[in-house]
């Protein structure tokens, strides 16, 4: 069904609010949501030092009003698909929080000016104007990803979400079962032989919460009998002392305080701000890869307003239209699994109980649902799309395997207290680590990895023109930095990364005029060639033939 006729409704049709399957999808996405809000509580308290107060009094309560805003908007989406459609097993785009947001915002920004003011105030203000000036690029956006998904091959767009699942959302977890395996193992063996062996559990109690309540129970026992499990009950304990209620509180003098680091604010707020709008219509057809076709236009827009309030209200974190629809749906997720989502992110996050669950959970037995999610995401792209696109997608990973590869060199040289430029580029290439090479193909890979993938299928299809132009797009984007350059700009007036945008360049030029021409001519030797094959043909060969 196309998007513009979403809007008739089946007279009589409503739509349930609630299935049986929406259990297992609010334990999956919800939980997936926890992770996300006990990992930015971590990075507000441990990283930036900011006081309880700003935390746990101003921060999530508006991260929680945000997020709650999101999934009761994208559910009111589901329900109009169901109400037009007449359809029973319509999912809710999932919402969350933006990961790669909280780790920028706070690395990037945050800390920067932390750093320089030695005022945790300050550094929050300057996360509230780089995700405002961001919710402004995703409401643009909007009006025109509606035809970029129509040019872009679902190729492109599932490949490089692919490689965003496999990258940063499957790794970690598998990391994290593997680092307490009597935990994460078995966590994993639970979900696994639900979601995939459609085994059911007792009073069809969801998989979800059978895996975190089993991998919470070997985890309390495992410490209580000694062995190092990381649960510690006086640390449990003292965090009741965080419980109270706190509702948002308008921030809009904040945001506008923070505009004073609007230079160090710019260089990242565009290129993510684009970053966001991609990934959003990544999401966006990856529920119409399975079955869902949503309103790209309103599913963006309503991420960058549903961001804007937040942040008016003091989140420095961006909402989010999250990977993974296609896993939600097949575990049962409908509407009211996000419905739920969003109730359980207000209460957690106005009633202080975060700090509490920090303590009592341990990570790894939540990790397995997220490993599973990616595990899904990562197969639509070959599952929806034809086989011949299959090394397109592959081309579409590789750049997140290069973001991914540095960011693990970086933390680990960070842990060393040192740096790739301390130690030296060419030393590290002694050792087999091309540093300079995973930066440039890591930087942007979102859009590099749509960029490669879309030349890779028009190549494939001979669709040379398509091909072209993808490659003309990446001369642009590697000019100004929004493809493989640290930052945005024009460099010293030949671009931000000159060497990759002339080969993209080069190669728009090659594959404009010389592969057409190539293949003309290779058509026409070929039928020259029939030509005088028959030519040739002795006339008992031509006598034989004809008996």
């Amino acid at each position: 069904m196309s998007e513009a006729g979403l809007n008739s409704p089946i007279l009589g049709f409503k739509p349930k609010l609630w299935v049986a399957g929406d259990w297992n999808g609010l334990f999956g996405l919800g939980t997936n949501v926890l992770v996300n809000l006990l990992v930015m509580t971590g990075l507000l308290k441990y990283v930036l030092g900011m006081p309880d107060e700003i935390t746990f009094g101003r921060i999530l309560p508006a991260v929680g009003l945000m997020l709650f805003l999101g999934n009761i908007y994208y559910a009111y989406m589901a329900w109009k698909l169901a109400k037009a459609t007449g359809r029973t097993d319509v999912c809710a785009l999932p919402s969350g929080p933006s990961v790669p947001h909280m780790f920028i915002v706070v690395f990037v920004i945050m800390l920067p000016v932390l750093g320089m003011t030695k005022d945790p105030i300050k550094a929050w203000e300057a996360g509230l104007a780089w995700v405002f000036l961001q919710g402004f690029i995703l409401i643009g956006g909007s009006f025109i990803a509606p035809w970029i998904r129509k040019i872009t091959p679902r190729a492109a767009l599932l490949g490089t979400l692919a490689g965003v699942s496999i990258a940063f959302i499957s790794m970690r977890p598998a990391m994290e079962m593997y680092m307490n395996p009597v935990v994460g193992l078995v966590c994993f063996a639970i979900v696994l032989v639900s979601f995939l062996g459609g085994i059911r559990y007792p009073k069809n109690l969801p998989a979800g919460l059978v895996a975190i309540v089993v991998g919470a129970l070997i985890a309390w026992v495992g410490s209580a009998l000694g062995f190092a499990m990381g649960m510690d009950l006086q640390k449990a304990l003292s965090s009741f002392t965080s419980l109270g209620f706190s509702l948002p509180l308008p921030a809009v003098d904040h945001v506008f305080s923070g505009f004073e680091f609007l230079g160090l604010i710019l260089v990242t707020a565009i290129p993510f701000g684009i970053y966001d709008l991609v990934e959003a219509m990544d999401n966006v057809e990856s529920a119409e890869a399975a079955g869902d076709t949503y309103n790209t236009r309103e599913a963006i827009a309503a991420e960058g307003v549903i961001s804007l309030i937040g942040t008016v209200m003091g989140s420095p974190f961006a909402n989010a239209v999250y990977i993974g629809h296609p896993g939600w749906k097949q575990i049962g997720g409908r509407i009211g699994y996000s419905i739920g989502t969003g109730i359980m992110v207000l209460a957690l996050s106005w009633l202080g109980i975060l700090s509490l669950l920090l303590n009592i959970i341990p990570v790894v037995a939540i990790a397995p649902i997220l490993l599973y999610v990616g595990m899904l995401v990562g197969a639509q792209a070959f599952q929806t799309t034809p086989a011949s696109h299959a090394p397109a997608i592959i081309l579409g990973l590789v750049p997140h395997l290069a973001a991914w590869a540095k960011t693990l060199i970086d933390g680990a040289l960070g842990a060393a207290g040192t740096s790739a430029a301390t130690v030296g580029l060419d030393a590290m290439q002694t050792q087999g680590v091309l540093y300079q090479g995973l930066t440039l193909l890591g930087n942007g890979a979102i859009l590099t990895g749509l960029v490669l993938a879309a030349i890779g299928v028009g190549i494939i299809e001979k669709r040379y023109s398509m091909a072209a132009g993808f490659a003309l797009a990446g001369a642009v984007f590697s000019y100004f930095g929004f493809m493989h350059g640290a930052g945005v700009g024009i460099g010293n007036g030949l671009g931000v990364t000159p060497s990759a945008s002339l080969s993209y360049l080069l190669i728009a030029v090659f594959l404009y005029y010389a592969c057409p021409r190539l293949v003309a001519n290779a058509e026409q030797e070929d039928a020259a060639r029939l030509q005088k094959n028959t030519d040739d043909a002795t006339p008992l060969d031509t006598a034989t033939q004809g008996a």
